[in-house]
């Protein structure tokens, strides 16, 4: 069973790897990038202010512990204990795909970019989505991150989907803790 999902995991990657155009290459890796983002984190920081200014640490917070929560997981947990080599790093595809920029770290199930981006649409949507519906469009800014690492080769699309799962769950855990610790605060600055 597991060597048929990876079978059809692998054939997958090959297929949505061999749709590149070397002018997109470098504009796909930028896309990678943190750096890049750095706009959209100022106009979160400014909606998260202005949506909801009396509990903007509690969400920021919210967003720290997901994220953390998220890159643990993927990076510290998963990676080594699964073991399983990023495509670029793997002899058997050689000359077989395209790899663009840097490869990373030797493995990558599952995706810590993946996680990391689908916590933060995750959490922002649980926190701020009634107040905001524009918000939920940050899952495409996670789906499009995540994209660039098949684009350049360095995820399968299970590293993906996986890390997302990753990510999705630390929101929802993350989002759980900011309800229940501030209720407590709360009530004991109440009382």
């Amino acid at each position: 069973m597991i060597e048929t999902i990876n079978y059809w995991d692998e054939k997958v990657f090959l297929w949505l790897n061999s749709f590149h155009l070397e002018a997109l290459d470098p504009i796909v890796l930028q896309l990678t990038q943190t750096i890049t983002w750095i706009p959209l984190y100022v106009l979160l920081l400014y909606l998260i202010y202005r949506l909801d200014s009396k509990n903007t640490l509690w969400i920021l917070g919210g967003v720290m512990l997901t994220i953390l929560l998220a890159d643990q997981v993927s990076s510290g947990l998963m990676k080594p204990y699964f073991e399983r080599l990023r495509p670029c790093h793997d002899p058997r595809w050689e000359g077989m795909m395209h790899v663009y920029g840097r490869c990373g770290g030797l493995y990558g199930f599952v995706s810590s970019h993946a996680a990391n981006t689908f916590g933060l649409a995750t959490f922002l949507t649980l926190k701020l989505g009634r107040k905001q519906k524009a918000i939920a469009w940050l899952f495409l800014y996670a789906f499009v991150v995540s994209y660039t690492r098949i684009y350049l080769g360095v995820h399968y699309p299970l590293d993906l989907f996986f890390g997302a799962l990753v990510g999705v769950l630390a929101a929802f855990f993350s989002w759980l803790c900011v309800i229940v610790v501030r209720r407590k605060i709360v009530k004991k600055v109440l009382e």
